[in-house]
């Protein structure tokens, strides 16, 4: 009831414990605390916060607008509500190394398990846009540096991101993940691999962990989970999959009701109540209040 039962260092201290296994975990994207809380129900390995959700969910376009205040309380939302691990997008880290330093400390007091910090310049956008630039490595390194010196729970992941692979090339990608796992780098995080082959030149150039990125209508071809697991990809995330669908699914629906006047057609896709309310443990508040619950549902 409330939120979840698990702290936040016990999810850290066991997230860490499965990535160490080297199995493919799923993490696919929450864009709110409820639908945090229906892909821990379907039985998924953890949760991913987007940049792009939460840039999306404010009307706002994925090019740094958003802040760390923001970013973190969203998170910690999303978070709280799981039994599973979340992992945030923590865009380039929101300014310097003093601010990257800042943001790992907030991001870890919201309660995440790791976060992720890249290495394109300011104002950043999608890592699946053309047009990208990459920060030099010495400046990329220095937010990874800071990222690592600031935590105080050693389980909190601290993943670079590298978008160089669009800038230069996969070579460049490879060079920049090495000097990043030397910086400090938990596991890497190679943004728009446009091949199964370009994930395994990654997965055999460093020893940490790594993630595949598979949003849709972007330049990765959409893997299975299979496919990536046979390359050895420890993390694969879904970040817009959820929004998408569900923005799609009411896009339909307020047509429907412009063109029939009600959603008597559409009430086969809805979520029914019933499930709505076993979702958010309705019942469970009755152990507090017995007059919360005191109603059946027919369905």
């Amino acid at each position: 009831m409330l939120y979840s039962e698990t702290t936040p260092a016990e999810k850290r201290r066991l997230f860490r414990e499965r990535l160490a296994t080297g199995e493919l975990l799923r993490f696919p994207g929450a864009f709110n605390p409820l639908s945090a809380r229906l892909i821990e129900q379907k039985g998924f390995d953890g949760v991913y916060i987007s940049g792009a959700v939460l840039s999306a969910d404010l009307g706002l376009p994925d090019i740094g607008l958003t802040t760390l205040t923001e970013v973190a309380g969203r998170a910690k939302q999303i978070a709280r509500m799981t039994e599973l691990p979340a992992i945030v997008d923590a865009d380039t880290g929101f300014g310097e190394p003093m601010n990257v330093a800042r943001t790992v400390q907030e991001i870890e007091d919201a309660g995440l398990a790791g976060l992720h910090i890249e290495d394109q310049v300011n104002p950043k956008r999608c890592g699946h846009l053309d047009g990208k630039q990459v920060v030099d490595t010495s400046t990329a390194l220095g937010r990874i540096r800071a990222a690592v010196d600031a935590r105080r729970d050693p389980n909190l992941l601290i993943m670079a991101r590298t978008d160089i692979a669009a800038v230069d090339g996969l070579d460049a990608a490879i060079d920049r993940a090495k000097q990043l796992v030397d910086a400090g780098a938990d596991a890497i995080f190679p943004e728009a691999m446009g091949s199964l082959e370009e994930f395994a030149a990654v997965r055999d150039a460093v020893d940490v962990p790594i993630l595949a990125n598979m949003t849709e209508f972007g330049k990765s071809e959409l893997f299975t989970t299979q496919q990536l697991a046979d390359v050895g990809v420890n993390l694969v995330i879904w970040p817009v999959s959820l929004l998408r669908i569900a923005m799609g699914a009411a896009g339909r629906a307020l047509d429907t009701l412009n063109d029939e006047g009600s959603l008597t057609s559409k009430l086969g896709e809805m979520q029914h109540r019933a499930d709505l309310y076993e979702l958010i443990d309705y019942e469970g508040y009755n152990r507090f209040d017995t007059s919360v619950f005191n109603f059946t549902i027919d369905r």
